[in-house]
């Protein structure tokens, strides 16, 4: 079989409909876009929310816009999980600098949450704003030390 065999499946092609070509046809004189009005005029180019002139919809309902709800006090965590920790020197003391640093977060006024998925083999002295349960205990397990840093809403702990 070459490129120039292949065919569309018998049925799959239909020939186009011509309008406007007389009575007979069943698509004559107006040709399917009803009597006058805009529509009916070539070039129409309707917006899908326009609505005469009247002020859409969209526009009376500001927060229904397609976001949804933004909590403004939503505070936001960069996550960090175990198996990104493994890697450093045992007995190493992990902070949100430290983590910056090492390019594991992005700054180190980002509040960090520490998260249970990985192991650790060995104990490391981790100082986070949150921990998991299921971190907290992987740590502990194998003698390591968790400590809660202190944060605020707005993003920035307090020192």
């Amino acid at each position: 079989m070459k490129l120039h065999d292949l065919k569309p499946a018998e049925g799959a092609v239909r020939k186009r409909k011509r309008v406007g070509r007389g009575i007979a046809a069943g698509q004559g004189k107006t040709a399917g876009r009803g009597t006058k009005g805009q529509r009916a005029r070539s070039g129409v180019g309707i917006a899908p929310y326009f609505e005469g002139g009247q002020l859409p919809l969209v526009r009376k309902l500001p927060f229904a816009r397609g976001v949804g709800f933004r909590n403004p006090w939503r505070v936001r965590f960069t996550p960090v999980n175990l198996e990104r920790l493994a890697d450093f020197q045992p007995g190493s003391e992990i902070t949100p600098e430290v983590l910056a640093r090492a390019g594991i977060i992005k700054s180190a006024d980002e509040l960090v949450v520490i998260l249970g998925r990985g192991e650790l083999s060995h104990a490391l002295t981790i100082r986070a704003h949150r921990f998991s349960a299921g971190a907290r205990e992987k740590i502990e397990a194998v003698g390591g030390v968790v400590e809660e840093l202190p944060w605020q809403r707005g993003g920035y702990r307090t020192r």
